[in-house]
């Protein structure tokens, strides 16, 4: 126990004694690091970002902000943080802390510190750079990117109280680039440190991280009380929110066989195969390195929650759960994708279609996890992903619709469409397809196909939406797809 400590700022912190289901935030805090804020407490507001020392594909470090008040602390036992404070100083201010306080961004203060921590995050992206004026295919000629390369999406996971976005937002579009003696610059070009295996017991609760594998499986298979967690931006909430405790946590989000990902050429090729993601692999870094090659991911991952979530969520986490309004559901479905689920008696592999078997519950059994998502070659010609929420970001859909269809010479061949948020569980709209396969692409089967997928789900009435409004959603779907469609290909459908 002694052994188990953080290195925060440069400084190395022992853990000892800090309560088995402790957050960072917490931890932080109590250590007399208060510049990370509890706001929400559960991902939505961003003002207890901090960095997270990550690997990078070249054997190197970025600079990750993630949610403190979501992470498990244990689960940074070995690892490095850097929060607010270990940006700068008042008296020596960091480059992101400087132009915040210029631009008059800081307004209260109470948000800042999260702010600074994700703004410094993208400072230091290593293939941040500066508009080419010259090339309008460059990311940065868009309302949500700075002359200096900056993406603004990097802080759609914090919240300002004070509504002063203008100048935050200008701040972050006059960050030049980090000087070559920045001590966070130079640790980027040094390894992340490497996962350690953690086993902590205060006052009878445990949180384990295996060191492999099979370690996972054998616990899961003896501890009928052992709950699995990864990015931990759904346990989290559990545990801020709804004070929710377990006697065993079992962290699985650094086992390296549930941290692959394999393409290969056949993707371009459209050869029979499939891609296969790691359940473990944080959805920021399957969005890198997949780089638009499953154009229906490319479209839903910039709409799940905000970067600060994704920087951590997964999508083990997310069909683990099993609830009827996650983001990915839906886009699996439409995928056709299945899950391998593993335990000490072997390997499975079921149909996402088949996996969902009433709220919340699914056929993956106590003393499964899932391992890896399989997505099936070819993929469909054209795929759309519709997410109606109240938000543009960082929000919950009320209602989630996934295509994916061939259209050869006209004619639809073959349709998936995956719903999410309209009943008990994600599911095919299994009507909707028989309506469209074998039909022309044109406006009258649109229409048609449309009324059918209205009925489709048993939609109900909440306080995100009622019934009558999810299915009007379900009913002009598909005719803002067609819309989207023969606008592309400049084609005129009366």
């Amino acid at each position: 126990m002694t052994d188990i400590a953080v290195t925060v700022n440069g400084q190395l912190r022992p853990l000892a004694g800090t309560p088995a289901h402790a957050t960072a935030l917490d931890w932080l805090r109590d250590t007399g690091l208060s510049g990370s804020k509890e706001g929400c407490a559960e991902g939505e507001c961003g003002a207890c970002a901090m960095l997270l020392a990550t690997p990078t594909a070249d054997g190197g470090t970025a600079w990750t902000p993630v949610n403190a008040c979501l992470v498990p602390v244990y689960a940074l036992d070995g690892q490095e943080v850097v929060t607010a404070e270990g940006l700068g100083s008042p008296d020596d201010l960091h480059p992101v802390q400087s132009k915040l306080a210029e631009a008059g961004g800081s307004q209260c203060g109470y948000c800042t510190p999260g702010f600074a921590c994700s703004m410094a995050g993208e400072y230091y992206r290593a293939d941040r750079h500066a508009a080419d004026a010259a090339d309008e295919s460059c990311p940065v000629h868009d309302p949500e990117h700075g002359p200096n390369g900056f993406d603004l999406h990097a802080l759609s996971g914090n919240l300002c109280r004070c509504t002063g976005y203008r100048p935050i937002r200008d701040a972050a579009y006059t960050l030049g680039s980090p000087e070559a003696d920045d001590p966070l610059q130079q640790r980027l070009a040094q390894p992340a440190p490497q996962p350690v295996a953690t086993d902590a017991e205060v006052d009878g609760a445990r949180f384990v991280r295996p060191a492999t594998l099979a370690e996972a499986l054998r616990i899961l298979h003896d501890e009928e009380d052992a709950l699995l967690v990864a990015g931990s931006t759904d346990w989290g909430v559990e545990v801020n929110i709804r004070g929710r405790r377990a006697p065993l946590v079992v962290a699985i989000e650094q086992l390296p066989e549930l941290r692959t990902l394999t393409v290969g050429d056949d993707v371009a090729s459209g050869a029979d195969g499939y891609v296969e993601i790691g359940a473990a692999l944080p959805l920021s870094d399957i969005e890198k390195r997949l780089d638009g090659r499953v154009p229906l991911l490319a479209q839903l991952l910039p709409q799940f929650a905000s970067r600060l979530i994704r920087n951590r969520g997964t999508l083990g986490g997310n069909l683990g759960t099993g609830s009827p309004i996650g983001d990915t559901p839906p886009a699996l479905l439409a995928l056709r994708a299945s899950v391998v689920l593993a335990s000490v008696a072997g390997e499975r592999e079921v149909d996402l279609a088949d996996y969902f078997t009433g709220y919340r519950q699914t056929v993956k059994q106590p003393d499964e996890l899932i391992k890896a998502i399989r997505i099936p070659l070819p993929l469909a010609t054209t795929t759309a992903f519709q997410k109606i929420a109240k938000r543009r970001f960082d929000d919950i859909s009320s209602v989630a619709v996934a295509f994916a269809l061939d259209i050869d010479g006209g004619v639809v061949t073959g349709a998936t469409i995956g719903l999410g948020g309209v009943a008990a569980t994600p599911l095919r709209a299994r009507a909707t397809e028989e309506a469209l396969i074998g039909r022309p692409w044109d406006i009258a089967t649109v229409k048609a196909a449309s009324e059918v997928l209205r009925g489709e789900g048993t939609p109900m009435s909440d306080h995100r939406a009622s019934s009558a409004y999810r299915s009007h959603m379900l009913g002009t779907a598909l005719l803002k797809l067609y819309s989207q469609t023969t606008l592309a290909s400049k084609e005129v459908s009366a």
